[in-house]
């Protein structure tokens, strides 16, 4: 089955991505306007109509930004857990509120949603893997470090929207504060693009078609710098720098089954053969 995704705007100016099959899709997040969102899936040549379900990361303006105006414009429900509905942290009609748990999947349309916590300064801040047959996409961005849960899910991903908030250098040398520096790199603030690196290096699937580097720094970032830092290392995998600007392209993200059943069932006689050597 092959699984669209496409960054409708990625940054601290606002975050929101698509992924979606021919049955329908889903918007992670929602950090710009109605109307801009309006705009942006048009351009694309997709339908707002077609959105089965907006998932909810965190509560913070970048990610919240368009939700309450869009869901109600469109009827689409909203799946936040239950730290976020109990502080009232998404203003959304209760109609339209629904409930995610993590690490048990939720289905919308053809598309099986999976969340799981992460560190960020919010107040239950989740990301997601969104399987459909089986293609698995990841939205990994706001990480303040990459933990177990996040290595464990990035290494299921065909595809994934990873954070490369800052370069280590640029922000050490660059215009914030004291304060705002030691909560970027602080374990709940976000991955600079070393730490996404070692990440994308040392666990990425022989699957992965795709990365998406997302949420990048205005200040302290380069789209150049980390597309080279990433283009070095990246063999067959794509690398795309998601803009905060506009929207990315389509992407259309997929495997064959019956290559994947034979990645399974080659080990299988590797193994016997090994022990006659």
């Amino acid at each position: 089955m092959s699984v669209s995704i496409a960054s409708l705007n990625s940054g601290s100016n606002g975050n929101c991505y698509y992924i979606g099959t021919e049955a329908g899709g889903i918007l992670i997040d929602v950090g710009i306007s109605c109307k801009e969102t309006e705009i942006r899936m048009a351009r694309l040549g997709l339908s707002l109509h077609s959105i089965k379900a907006i998932f909810v990361s965190h509560e913070h303006t970048d990610h919240i930004k368009g939700i309450a105006v869009l869901a109600r414009k469109y009827q689409i429900p909203v799946y936040l857990n239950q730290t976020m509905i109990y502080n009232c942290c998404v203003n959304v009609e209760r109609e339209l509120t629904r409930k995610y748990e993590a690490h048990t999947p939720v289905m919308v349309a053809e598309l099986e949603i999976t969340s799981f916590p992460k560190y960020h300064d919010a107040c239950d801040p989740h990301s997601f893997v969104i399987k459909a047959g089986i293609t698995t996409i990841g939205v990994m961005t706001d990480i303040g470090r990459v933990c177990e849960q996040v290595v464990k899910y990035f290494n299921m991903c065909d595809a994934v929207f990873l954070e490369a908030n800052y370069d280590v250098e640029m922000l050490e040398k660059g215009r914030y504060p004291y304060y705002l520096k030691k909560r970027i790199r602080s374990g709940r603030g976000h991955l600079s693009n070393n730490e996404a690196l070692e990440l994308f290096i040392g666990h990425r699937s022989a699957s992965l078609s795709h990365v998406l580097l997302s949420h990048l720094s205005k200040d302290n970032n380069c789209p150049d710098l980390v597309h080279r830092l990433f283009q070095a290392h990246a063999g067959d995998t794509e690398v795309v720098v998601a803009s905060r600007f506009n929207e990315s392209a389509i992407f259309h993200i997929g495997k064959s089954e019956v290559c994947s059943e034979l990645k399974e069932i080659v080990p299988v006689y590797q193994t016997q053969f090994s022990l006659f050597e």
